[in-house]
C-alpha cells in the first residue's frame, strides 16, 4: 500500500471523505441484502419516530428530493411496508403511514446497519464511537444552519453551485449518500 502525505492525512475533509466512500459501500451492502435501499431507511425512519406525515414532510425531514420520495414511496407501497392514503384535511395531498410489515423491515434494515457501523468503526472503542457521532452530528447541524461561510470559486467568488447541491454530495438530490 502506498503511503499516503501527511499533509492530506491532516486535513479532516480528506479523512471525512475517504471515510465517506467506505461507509458509502458498506451501506449499500447492509441495504442490499435486505432488498432495501437508503432512501426506504430514510423514509421508514421518519415514519416510525414521526407518525403519518405527507410526501412533502417526508422529503423536508429525510432531505430528499420529491422526485425520489416520490418513487422510494411507490416502491416502499409495492412491497406493502407504506400505506398511501388521501389527507382527510386536503384531498389534493396523500398521507403516508408505516405499515406493520414495514414495521419489521425497518427492524431488519436497523439490525443491518448495526453491522454496518461496527463494520466501519471497529477500530473505536464505544465511548470513542459516541464521541465522533456526537462531533459529526454537531458538524453537520452547523452546515445545515448554514452557519458556515459560503464556498468561493478561485476567484474569490461565491459558489454558483446551488445551496442543495453543497449540502448532498455533487446532486440536487442527493443521489450519491442514501443513508
Amino acid at each position: 500500500m502506498e503511503e499516503t502525505p501527511a499533509r492530506l492525512t491532516a486535513k479532516p475533509s480528506w479523512l471525512l471523505t475517504q471515510l465517506a466512500v467506505h461507509a458509502h459501500r458498506l451501506s449499500s451492502d447492509g441495504f442490499g441484502e435486505m432488498g432495501a435501499r437508503g432512501y426506504h431507511f430514510r423514509i421508514l425512519a421518519a415514519l416510525d419516530e414521526f407518525g403519518a406525515a405527507s410526501q412533502a414532510e417526508l422529503g423536508r425531514r429525510c432531505n430528499m428530493d420529491r422526485s425520489d420520495v416520490v418513487a422510494a414511496i411507490n416502491e416502499l407501497a409495492e412491497q406493502g411496508f407504506v400505506e398511501r392514503t388521501p389527507d382527510p384535511d386536503d384531498r389534493r395531498r396523500n398521507m403516508v403511514t408505516l405499515t406493520e410489515a414495514g414495521d419489521r423491515q425497518l427492524r431488519r434494515i436497523d439490525q443491518a446497519l448495526d453491522q454496518v457501523q461496527d463494520d466501519l468503526l471497529g477500530p473505536l472503542p464505544a465511548e470513542d464511537r459516541q464521541t465522533l457521532t456526537r462531533l459529526l452530528a454537531r458538524l453537520l447541524t452547523h452546515h445545515q444552519r448554514g452557519e458556515h461561510r459560503q464556498p468561493t470559486t478561485r476567484a474569490g467568488r461565491a459558489s454558483s453551485l446551488p445551496r442543495s447541491t453543497r449540502s448532498t454530495g455533487g446532486t440536487a438530490s442527493g443521489r450519491r449518500m442514501q443513508q
